[in-house]
């Protein structure tokens, strides 16, 4: 039982760092001014994955509410 926790706290904090890392792109992407589609595209996806970062670190409180 111990070790599916630490496996499953250890997908959860890997679904937030991948979600941070892919906003933090993104944003750089936003930044350098690709053009009006490209923008609206990542403007979409930033959205997208704001909504799923927060559901990965609700995730990751209700399987450890002591992790920020």
């Amino acid at each position: 039982m111990h070790d599916h926790l630490e496996m499953e706290l250890a997908r959860a904090r890997q679904r937030v760092k991948r979600a941070e890392l892919f906003l933090t792109r993104a944003n750089e992407m936003l930044d350098e001014e690709r053009g009006v589609g490209i923008s609206l595209a990542l403007c979409c996806r930033i959205r997208s994955q704001q909504k799923q970062l927060a559901e990965a670190r609700s995730r990751l409180r209700q399987i450890d509410p002591t992790t920020h």
